[in-house]
């Protein structure tokens, strides 16, 4: 039988800002997202997305990888185990405050 984790809620303010949440969100139901697709359903620029990107991955909590697709260079962007526990304990946070 496999052991269910419980998710400690805990506050991320890494997360918290509207947009990265809202990516999380997004990047927490698959496994990977091109940046172009996250960047359009965000409905934000390049740079700012950018921007967002790179707070979450210098933390740890997201992955950046290139691939090519159509002779075109394209980003992926993906949670990475820490992100996935982190987004997961900030809702479960936000659902105890809200609770």
């Amino acid at each position: 039988m496999t052991e269910r984790r419980i998710t400690e809620p805990r506050f991320d303010q890494t997360i918290h800002a509207a947009l990265r949440l809202q990516l999380c969100a997004m990047l927490a139901e698959v496994d990977a997202m091109d940046f172009a697709a996250a960047r359009e359903d965000l409905d934000v620029s390049d740079s700012v997305l950018s921007k967002h990107v790179k707070v979450l991955a210098d933390e740890g909590y997201v992955v950046i990888t290139s691939h090519t697709s159509g002779g075109r260079s394209r980003k992926r962007l993906a949670l990475t185990r820490a992100g996935s526990e982190a987004y997961a304990g900030h809702v479960a946070e936000l659902r105890r405050l809200i609770g």
